[in-house]
């Protein structure tokens, strides 16, 4: 059987937001070789995902008298769930800028000026994006909770899904804070391998009690 059409990823510009790229160019880069749409972009529109379905289960609340105590709130839940949306996106952006700017260095060898001036600032560059991708998680799934009592009971599935989704987010994202995590001072690294690791228990007790709620 012919391996089905893909993207040449060199058909899209390397600074093309994701967001304005098509769902079929993203997956046609991703699976290419390149090393840019990477693990990092898939944790972003992961996370950008959980935050739109997120969105639509209030959609389908907002204006119900059912509901109505709880409007004002839902309302401003389904503001931070859009913004989200967008910042997963630019963060997927961020991830692949970092990546490159470390990688370019890591192609110099270590006595390199160059590299010894930007390595520092690289790595942080490259560990940002997905920190922030997992500290946005956190925040959301606990939204998600909050969604459980306060949005029609009838979408709980798909409550249950962005929950599910926003782990996925977390933990990829995760697996990208601790590949970096050898390259940084080894004075700083505990402290950013016990940070990522509370997140991650706190992320996936919050996820268990949403996904039994939406039992």
């Amino acid at each position: 059987m012919p391996r089905p059409t893909t993207i040449n990823p060199m058909t899209i510009p390397a600074d093309q937001p994701i967001a304005s790229q098509t769902i079929a160019d993203y997956l046609g880069a991703l699976n290419s070789k390149s090393p840019t749409p990477g693990g990092g972009a898939v944790a972003g529109t992961t996370g950008a995902t959980a935050a739109a379905i997120a969105g639509m289960v209030i959609h389908y609340t907002l204006g119900k008298k059912k509901y109505a105590e709880y409007e004002s709130d839902n309302d401003a839940r389904l503001d931070q769930l859009t913004a989200a949306q967008s910042e997963f996106l630019s963060l997927a952006d961020a991830d692949a800028a970092g990546y490159g700017k470390l990688n370019e260095l890591w192609s110099l060898p270590e006595t390199d000026s160059k590299r010894l001036a930007g390595w520092d600032d690289a790595v942080a560059g490259a560990i940002s994006p997905p920190t922030a991708m997992l500290t946005l998680s956190s925040k959301l799934m606990q939204t998600v909770l909050d969604l459980t009592i306060t949005t029609n009971r009838h979408l709980r599935s798909d409550l249950a899904v962005a929950a599910i989704i926003f782990r996925a987010a977390a933990h990829s994202a995760a697996c990208n804070i601790r590949i970096n995590i050898p390259l940084l001072p080894e004075a700083s690294r505990p402290a950013a391998e016990n940070s990522m690791n509370e997140s991650l228990r706190a992320i996936d007790a919050l996820h268990d009690s949403i996904v039994d709620a939406c039992r």
